[in-house]
């Protein structure tokens, strides 16, 4: 056989001692990326011979071709498209208010570094061109960086695996387009928001004029970018999927305008709660007048994760609405039994079950075999089932009377056999056929039984093998005549102890030592639509990036900050102040924007997932616990940054720090 090199390093470890039992054949090479989807899958091509007789038979099928080319455009699901969307436009918004966030890093040292070029001569226009050449600078320098860091996080994205999806490096190759946009996008942002940031302040040669009491943020300005997302969304209400696709244009404008709004209204929040914020410890007097004095610098740091989070929650709830329209109930009862094994035709299921029975971790086995009974050997009129099997396995399957081995069954009223009356069919003395052929399929079976005397009538029981009830004709091993053994397909259903490590892979090797084409699959309560899924799983890899990108730049951003008051730190701890203090002030001063910032993400993530919500003609459910959770889990962020810059903020509390020239 020829692995894929995940399988290979899989099978050589000691995890895969259970794994190389199913696959002991020799390793003769291995699949390259062209005939892999991921850096991490797990596949094979094992060879093998004698499969001819077994094509077509449902387990083997002639491989001509790879896919399915489909001429035809098949129409998307508006749901899912709208998924998409929102999906993309709730990742992409926290990266474009870090990037604005940060080319405010340092701007207290900018200034008085351009208020020292004023004092050699330079004009008030100049200075802000200066300043503009410095953001552009940075940006310029910060897009050769970025694109260093991405070309080696390129080559490490081939090793890691994320939510079991894994890519190539050359997946990771970027479009020209979009490469040139961002190349322009970011030094363009970097100066507006500078020159922006330079309007409220007065640069003369002796310093940097601030007015000593700033003015207070407007409010209705502030409102209009959420209401103006909501006006756009507002025409879609109600449209579901039956009135088209939903507007790409006016979803993805609203969806930002709602988003940006939390960007606007936050710092108005920050600066008017903290405002009216009172007496305390010390840590706490030092960390309000802080934010009193510089709200809105608290507040960019908290933009990202507020904006983050509000998008999260309006994505889980939507996500949650739409589940259940892409989620059917598979019927089967996992509380029965956890395992189906199929078995080929001919293989008796006796000494099958009896090997899975002394697998460990295998509490119960429940077999039987089956096949289909017609009135005709070739296009019979009415059909039915017909189960072969113990007892205590056809008693699970049926409401008998009484059971003893050489006893044959009736079952009436099932929903199997809607249309067909199995007790006409099931006449003493009538000839049936097991495996009858149908026209244009190749010739079956087609093997004649006569239906003894003293057949029994029973009900059927709802539910227990395959989610309806199971009707036609239970025949127990003794009344079986051997020559309907090779139309008979076997089954085991497996009750399990799921505490024992492995039982599954370990059902599996057992399976594949009865026989190389039998199938055990698993069992599960409901199973979900493979798009939906799809989109779900990206949704949770682009949020690990998204994350992990908010933590980084949320440390650099505290850092940055902590060095700003480097000498004030030191200061502080010149007079007495104590480093517990001034450590819990810092807390402070992070924890009350963050509880601020989720208090508001969470408004606007409800108000945007009630929309979209409408909007899918989904009733609006709020799951308060997965709200809970992205707060949570963007409050976890903010704390571990803010237990990471500890260390430095120790340091900057030396006397050193004192120091000037």
């Amino acid at each position: 056989m020829v692995l894929s090199p995940a399988l290979k390093e899989l099978l050589e470890s000691d995890s895969g001692a259970l794994l190389r039992e199913r696959l002991p054949d020799r390793i003769v090479g291995t699949i390259g990326e062209s005939g892999l989807i991921g850096s991490a899958e797990l596949a094979f091509y094992q060879g093998a011979e004698g499969l001819a007789p077994h094509i077509d038979s449902g387990r083997i099928a002639r491989i001509d071709g790879y896919g399915t080319p489909n001429t035809t455009s098949e129409r998307s699901d508006p749901v899912l498209l709208l998924l998409i969307l929102v999906l993309f436009v709730v990742l992409l918004m926290p990266v474009a208010v870090f990037i604005a966030a940060a080319v405010r890093f340092g701007g207290e040292r900018r200034d008085r570094r351009l208020a020292a070029l004023r004092l050699v001569g330079s004009d008030s226009g100049m200075t802000r061109r200066i300043a503009a050449g410095e953001a552009l600078a940075g940006a310029m320098l910060g897009l050769v960086f970025g694109a260093g860091f991405f070309m080696v996080g390129r080559q490490l994205a081939g090793t890691a695996e994320v939510f079991r999806i894994s890519v190539f490096p050359s997946y990771l190759n970027p479009s020209p387009l979009l490469a040139l946009l961002v190349a322009v996008a970011v030094p363009t942002a970097a100066v507006l928001v500078t020159l922006l940031a330079l309007r409220g302040v007065v640069i003369e040669p002796l310093g940097v004029v601030r007015s000593g009491r700033p003015p207070r943020r407007r409010l209705w300005w502030r409102l209009l970018l959420p209401l103006a997302g909501l006006a756009m969304l507002y025409p879609m209400i109600g449209n579901g999927r039956e009135n088209g696709d939903f507007n790409q244009y006016l979803v993805t404008g609203g969806v930002v305008l709602l988003l940006v709004g939390v960007t606007a209204l936050l710092p108005w929040i920050v600066e008017t709660v903290v405002a009216r914020l009172g007496a305390g410890g010390v840590a706490w007097q030092l960390a309000v007048r802080r934010l009193q004095m510089s709200s809105g610098t608290a507040a960019r740091m908290v933009n990202g994760i507020a904006v983050a989070v509000a998008g999260a929650i309006a994505l889980q709830m939507l996500f949650a609405g739409a589940e259940e329209e892409y989620t059917r109930s598979t019927g089967q009862d996992v509380a029965w039994a956890q395992m189906e094994v199929t078995l080929p035709n001919a293989v008796p299921p006796a000494p099958a079950a009896e090997r899975l029975r002394d697998t460990k971790g295998v509490n119960e086995v429940y077999d039987y075999s089956e096949g289909h009974l017609g009135d005709r050997a070739r296009d019979p009129e009415a059909t039915t089932t017909v189960t072969v099997g113990g007892c205590t396995a056809l008693r699970e399957i049926a409401d008998l009377p009484s059971c003893a081995e050489g006893d044959v069954f009736a079952v009436h009223g099932a929903e199997w056999d809607s249309g067909v009356d199995v007790a006409k069919l099931a006449a003493p003395g009538r000839k049936l056929y097991l495996d009858p052929s149908y026209e244009g399929t190749p010739k079956s079976l087609e093997i004649p039984w006569t239906v003894p005397q003293g057949v029994k009538a029973a009900k059927p029981r709802h539910g227990l093998l395959a989610g309806i009830d199971r009707g036609g004709i239970l025949i127990t091993p003794k009344a079986v005549p051997d020559t309907l053994a090779p139309a008979l397909e076997g089954h085991a259903y497996l009750r399990l102890d799921e505490s024992v490590p492995d039982v599954h892979d370990r059902v599996r090797n057992t399976v594949a030592a009865v026989d190389p084409l039998a199938n055990a699959v698993t069992w599960a309560e409901t199973e979900r639509s493979g798009r939906f899924d799809a989109i779900r799983t990206g949704l949770f890899v682009g949020a690990a990036c998204v994350l992990a990108l908010i933590g980084a730049s949320l440390l650099v951003s505290q850092l940055e900050q902590l060095r700003e008051r480097r000498r004030l730190l030191s200061a502080l701890v010149a007079f007495g102040t104590r480093r517990r203090t001034l450590s819990l002030s810092v807390l402070w001063q992070t924890a009350i924007p963050v509880a601020l910032g989720l208090l508001l993400a969470s408004v606007v993530g409800l108000t945007l997932g009630t929309v979209l919500l409408k909007m899918t003609g989904t009733p609006v459910r709020v799951d308060w616990t997965g709200v809970l959770a992205m707060a949570g889990i963007g409050g976890a962020v903010v704390l571990a940054v803010t237990l990471l810059s500890l260390p430095p903020l120790l340091r900057l509390m030396r006397p050193e720090g004192l120091r000037t020239e």
